[in-house]
């Protein structure tokens, strides 16, 4: 009998100590799986190697300042079942994420990604510079892949060439995408920009899809307030109509292949056989000279209703229309005097 009683003290001692540190135990993974307070907000990038095991991550974790105790979170994600499929990439964690969120994130490979800034009225070859430097291919690579023929129809784009379908706008993309897949994106979103009431637009007036995307790059090149496209879209719609040139400045710019500060009669000349001269060649060029936003686009669709057939720039940007030659030589005199004026200030 004596000899049972240290076996009873020995359980109670244990039980004592066990409902002891439950309560420790508890505050410690709730305190784990819950996430540590974020009082400045900050987030932490780190980057998960290909092939990493969810030790190494916990490693990479725990490194980064995101966790304290590796073993746990590694125990954390073999218990949930999810230590395969964790996904490489670069990520950007808040501080004080919980086990469930970094899981979460690591597990749907919700990468951290980089936007890239496509801006409207840009051509072929200047998006080429700027899909390079975002992937850190060569400009000749990218450009050349643009230039491929197979492209049009590989992209299922009205052509004749990729200009005018590499629709501007801001993207993100993560590490590592090549540019193929991004062109692909771009030329989805311009796609994506045509419904059945942009079908019918089109229709209305007369034209196809590659037309309209015509008419809105010159539109885009020509404008630089936002409220005038409508009523220059206007003008080049009433030039088309009355079977005159269109006499678009940006088209021989494109001929040329480079813009001039400004466009010279010889200039001109010099392309005068070029199919994009719209000074010498009737209608429409034959496809797109840059790649208009959806602004540009709507604008083309839907073309001011006025019966002004000439515009010229003035020098804050804006453009003043006119209805006959005598008014359009009048304003480019007024406009050119005001010029010199402030010059001469």
């Amino acid at each position: 009998m004596n000899r049972q009683r240290p076996k009873v003290r020995a359980g109670r001692l244990v039980a004592a100590v066990l409902a002891a540190a439950a309560p420790v135990a508890y505050g410690f993974f709730s305190t784990e799986l819950r996430g540590r307070s974020t009082p400045d907000g900050s987030v932490v990038e780190i980057r998960v190697p290909e092939g990493t095991s969810s030790g190494g991550v916990a490693r990479v974790l725990e490194e980064a300042g995101l966790i304290s105790h590796p073993g746990v979170f590694d125990a954390y994600v073999r218990v949930r079942g999810d230590s395969r499929t964790l996904k490489a990439g670069r990520y950007e964690i808040p501080r004080g994420a919980s086990y469930g969120y970094l899981l979460e994130t690591l597990r749907s490979g919700a990468v951290a990604t980089t936007p890239l800034t496509i801006p409207e009225g840009l051509g072929v070859a200047e998006i080429a510079e700027r899909l390079a430097a975002y992937t850190g291919d060569s400009v000749a690579a990218v450009r050349a892949f643009l230039a491929d023929p197979a492209r049009v129809s590989e992209l299922d784009v009205p052509g004749p060439t990729l200009e005018g379908y590499l629709f501007p706008e801001t993207y993100r993309f993560a590490d590592g995408v090549g540019f193929p897949v991004i062109v692909t994106a771009l030329v989805g979103r311009y796609h994506a920009f045509w419904g059945d009431e942009e079908r019918a637009e089109a229709a209305a007036l007369g034209l196809d899809e590659r037309e309209v995307v015509t008419l809105a790059s010159i539109v885009e090149k020509e404008v630089r307030r936002g409220a005038e496209r409508p009523v220059v879209a206007g003008v080049y719609w009433n030039r088309l109509q009355l079977g005159m040139l269109l006499q678009a400045d940006p088209t021989v710019h494109y001929a040329l292949g480079e813009p001039r500060s400004r466009l010279l009669y010889r200039d001109i000349d010099a392309v005068a056989e070029h199919p994009y001269n719209t000074y010498t060649q009737p209608g429409l060029p034959p496809g797109p000279i840059a790649s208009p936003g959806a602004a540009s686009l709507r604008a083309a669709l839907n073309p001011a209703d006025h019966d002004y057939i000439f515009f010229v720039a003035r020098a804050d940007g804006s453009h003043e229309f006119t209805r006959t030659l005598r008014e359009h030589n009048a304003a480019i005199s007024r406009i050119r005097l005001a010029r010199d004026a402030a010059a001469d200030r």
